[in-house]
């Protein structure tokens, strides 16, 4: 029997640039529901689908780490859907034995109520040393000082106790600064942390090439009722891990390109678990301004996948497609872009949608 196959949307939210949403505490996992509902797979990262305590298990999404996410983009490694992963913890040495206490609890938690698969857990040597910057953008980033002590714990992991996924917690700065820090919390700034997290896990994938993800340990905050609503997932409890368990327990493992089975074109389900590649996501949903990442560029490369972006989700940079002379389809929202994807899954020309169509042209 003749059938399609699965029509893959890639929805982007960079971390760290102020996006109005999806900049802030898992506020884009309406969106991923809504795009997940209205596609057969969705590919996502960490970035959209974390909002500390609160998560929400998407069947057809795939949870993909940001550096994993751009080499996919640019056909060099290739996802492999799994039912379950071994997550492995490290901690950074530098957190309190009361704030470990907190985080073992939250992942002893996800393993009774969840049925999570977690292995053991490993302690830095060194404290990690995390160090947050601001850009002159306002964009966010960071560094570590003792990243070969990450390294050496992450290795411990996947080589003595087996794990296939990586969640890492590291001692975060307490006061990344009273007024960012007051406008993220209000739901009009840029998170602070965010660009640090992505060099911790960009670090992992990079060198180990297995699912990460990271969740930043902070003391609990004083309680303030003005909080948005955008950050308030953060303002739950004393961890930021359950969601991250959550996506790392399901999330791909990574396919180098030349590797065992390279270029199966397996679905999902009942369809099998193949591998997918880059070549057979058909649209890139992204906001408007910030199309400057590596992974954007490489999918506008592609003659078939569509490039939509939205002009609503305003975030702190100023790459627009016209920029870089990206074609791309412009909407305003969310809700538009959702519109996109389903006229294009039904195999429908968007010409269609509008009142005035054109009469066809001789060609010349």
């Amino acid at each position: 029997m003749l059938t399609n196959r699965p029509y893959t949307v890639a929805l982007i939210i960079p971390t760290g640039i102020g996006a109005a949403m999806g900049g802030y505490a898992g506020d884009a996992l309406p969106i991923a529901k809504a795009v997940a509902a209205s596609c057969d797979r969705l590919i996502t990262h960490p970035n959209v689908m974390n909002g500390a305590q609160l998560y929400w298990n998407i069947p057809n999404a795939l949870y993909v780490e940001g550096y994993a996410l751009d080499k996919f983009a640019a056909g060099t490694w290739g996802l492999q859907p799994v039912r379950r992963n071994r997550v492995g913890i490290v901690f950074d040495r530098s957190i309190s034995d009361e704030l470990r206490v907190r985080h073992l609890q939250a992942a002893d938690a996800a393993r009774a109520t969840l049925g999570l698969d977690i292995t053991d857990y490993v302690i830095t040597d060194l404290p990690l040393g995390v160090e947050l910057r601001t850009a002159s953008s306002g964009a966010s980033w960071g560094t570590i000082q003792q990243p070969d002590s990450l390294l050496r714990a992450v290795d411990k992991l996947i080589n003595v106790a087996g794990a296939e996924a990586i969640a890492v917690i590291a001692r975060f700065p307490d006061d990344p600064g009273a007024t960012i820090l007051h406008d993220y919390r209000h739901g009009t700034g840029v998170d602070p942390l965010a660009g640090a997290e992505a060099v911790i896990s960009h670090l992992i994938v990079r060198t180990f090439k297995v699912p990460c993800a990271h969740a930043p340990a902070l003391s609990p905050l004083p309680i303030d009722p003005e909080i948005s609503p955008r950050s308030a997932a953060e303002e739950l409890g004393y961890t930021f891990l359950p969601c991250v368990l959550v996506g790392l327990s399901r999330a791909p493992q990574f396919v180098e390109l030349g590797g065992l089975g390279d270029g199966g074109t397996g679905g999902w389900g009942d369809e099998g678990m193949g591998e997918i590649w880059n070549d057979q996501v058909d649209a890139v949903i992204i906001p408007e301004s910030a199309c400057g990442g590596s992974g954007l560029i490489s999918f506008a490369r592609s003659s078939h996948t569509k490039i939509i972006t939205v002009a609503e989700n305003q975030t702190r940079m100023g790459v627009t497609p016209k920029t870089l002379g990206i074609k791309s389809i412009a909407v305003r929202s969310y809700l538009e872009a959702i519109g996109v994807i389903t006229v294009d899954r039904a195999g429908m020309s968007l010409d269609s949608f509008y009142p005035q169509i054109d009469r066809l042209k001789e060609c010349e």
